[in-house]
């Protein structure tokens, strides 16, 4: 399976605007780089040293990375200079700004908008307010879409680096149903390369499924009703793996004749007279 990321989120930035706390920094460039985005910019830090900041380097764990080569802006104006699409992310709409939408349908559309040849030379941006007071009106109004994130309206707040998290899953989530890149990672599907089953492994299961239930009194053979119908079904759906069919005989062979009997019966065989295996009397 393919484990690259998609050559478009390398045009996907994420702009913080007079953050007041460098943890949410170094909390936003996690969030960034887990969802496959290495651009974060950060528009008059309230610490200016936040890149080497304690809590900032902390809190961005394996993403130091993003957190030291961030690029750090006087001005919105001047991080968006080479972004032509731009989403202030606001919890309401504003009287005289852009249109607000959800975030999912802000990235559906950025995703749409980064495949257009015409914008191949250029960035879109998610635009993020400080802490305590969001984005002002002058910065929502550079922007050309204001996006929401659907919340509880008894209790609306999310921090900085959250609503970062939710907007960079949205935007790779936008990407990953466009189909450029994989669904899952190899390293998420273990077990995807194993086997599937045959039929005659399956037929084979099923007749020895059949008898452990007879030996555990679960199917009366007089009686079988629609037992093995139910769980040929069960089972189809199940898409079974060889080594699931393996397993599933091994656990059959054990209620048919418990281990420490079928042991001693392996060595009864072919001793005296006729070599039988050896079962219980009841």
């Amino acid at each position: 399976m393919n484990t690259a990321l998609s050559p478009l989120a390398q045009r996907v930035c994420f702009v913080l605007v007079e953050p007041s706390h460098p943890g949410n920094i170094g909390s936003a460039a996690r969030a960034v780089k887990t969802m496959g985005f290495t651009d974060l910019r950060v528009v008059a830090p309230r610490v200016p040293g936040y890149r080497t900041h304690p809590d900032a380097v902390a809190l961005s764990t394996t993403s130091v990375d993003v957190l030291e080569r961030s690029c750090d802006f006087a001005t919105l104006t001047e991080a968006l200079e080479d972004a032509a699409l731009a989403f202030a992310m606001t919890g309401y709409s504003r009287e005289f700004g852009p249109p607000l939408e959800t975030i999912r349908e802000s990235a559906d559309r950025a995703a749409m908008w980064l495949e257009t040849p015409e914008n191949k030379a250029m960035k879109c941006a998610f635009v993020f307010g400080c802490e305590r007071s969001g984005l002002t009106n002058e910065d929502v109004e550079r922007c050309q879409f204001c996006s929401a994130i659907p919340a509880n309206p008894q209790s609306q707040s999310l921090n900085l680096a959250q609503s970062v998290q939710i907007a960079a899953y949205e935007m790779h989530l936008a990407l990953l149903s466009a189909g450029h890149a994989e669904s899952l990672y190899a390293w998420q599907e273990r077990f995807a390369h194993e086997p599937a089953a045959g039929v005659a492994a399956i037929e084979g299961f099923l007749e020895h499924w059949q008898q452990a239930m007879i030996a555990c009194g679960a199917l009366n053979p007089a009686e079988p009703k629609n037992l093995m119908e139910m769980s040929r079904r069960l089972f189809s759906r199940a898409g079974l793996t060889q080594p699931e069919v393996d397993l599933l005989r091994g656990i059959c062979a054990a209620v048919i004749l418990p281990r420490h009997l079928r042991a001693g019966s392996k060595k009864g065989a072919g001793k005296g007279t006729g070599g039988g295996s050896q079962r219980p009397q009841d």
